[in-house]
């Protein structure tokens, strides 16, 4: 089994934008791509994840969204913060439909035809979208700590914690790479929660693996956050669904799970007691678990979506 960063990194293409991704391990089981959010890239999957996924069966690929990791950045648009980005009427510089497609380019640079998708975050809205956009390049979805993939600007700000998107704002860190790690610490310190507290030293490693902090850049951050989706309800998706969330989620309520789960048909909703939106090692497992039995309920089902 690799470890985020440890493997050969490759690049997709979606028309000029260069999409970084690797494979993580278990060549020859069913695939599923990992899909990271807001601004942070591949390195940030726990290893502990991966292992737990490889180990029930996975053949695991994870990349870089644009404008994250070792994909392609864009230029400053001049948007003052991510939450200004989000109320903009129009997206800053690309849209969500784009970054579903970005996905798809992924699966063609693996060769798969379609594949299970995991997104964390932003990530799962990203997972929702593509299943809406791309139906028969989607086995299945997991998303995990993630909002609606159709909830408007405003309707978001009832599921986002508004305190904490301030607390976050307010950290600030020396320019340079111990200040760089010094604020993933902190940041993830303030998204984990008292009864799963962040493994200090294990972001400080994957923070390290970046070559730069997507943690600092609040222009990359804005660019994806202010990308509008212009497609269909999640109400769309036709491949089984899985939904997970803390229960002690500092930044999204779990409200926004629920809401998710009831817009996808026959979705499964687990609310994890008393974690909070950073994934600790601890519920790995459970996690691997809850991923493995959605793939085998979508493999005995009448199938949909294309094969590897």
């Amino acid at each position: 089994m690799a470890t985020p960063g440890s493997g050969a990194v490759r690049y997709a293409r979606n028309g000029d934008v260069r999409i970084a991704f690797e494979e993580l391990g278990g060549s020859g089981g069913d695939p599923l791509l990992l899909v990271m959010g807001l601004a942070v890239s591949r390195f940030w999957w726990p290893d502990a994840l991966v292992g737990e996924l490889v180990h029930r069966g996975f053949h695991v690929a994870a990349y870089d969204q644009r404008d994250a990791g070792q994909s392609t950045h864009f230029p400053d648009t001049g948007t003052a913060s991510p939450l200004a980005a989000v109320l903009r009427r129009s997206s800053p510089a690309y849209t969500a439909e784009d970054m579903t497609d970005d996905a798809a380019a992924v699966l063609d640079a693996l060769g798969w035809n379609s594949a299970h998708l995991f997104g964390h975050s932003m990530g799962g809205q990203v997972a929702q979208r593509t299943a809406v956009r791309h139906p028969r390049r989607v086995r299945t979805i997991t998303s995990s700590a993630s909002l609606p993939g159709d909830v408007g600007s405003l309707r978001s700000g009832r599921y986002v914690r508004l305190g904490t998107v301030a607390r976050l704002a307010r950290l600030k860190f020396p320019a340079g790479r111990e200040g760089d790690l010094d604020l993933a610490v902190a940041l993830t310190r303030a998204i984990a929660s008292p009864a799963y507290p962040a493994d200090e030293a294990a972001v400080r490693r994957m923070a390290g693996r970046d070559d730069v902090s997507g943690a600092r850049d609040t222009a990359a951050q804005s660019r994806q956050a202010g990308a509008k989706w212009h497609g269909g309800r999640m109400s769309q998706v036709a491949v089984p669904a899985l939904v997970v969330h803390g229960g002690a989620d500092p930044l999204l309520r779990p409200a926004a799970a629920r809401r998710t789960a009831g817009e996808i048909s026959g979705s499964r909703l687990v609310i994890l007691p008393g974690v909070g939106h950073y994934l600790p090692d601890a519920v790995c497992p459970r996690i691997a678990d809850e991923v493995r039995a959605l793939a085998d309920r979508a493999a005995a089902a009448p199938s949909q979506t294309g094969t590897t």
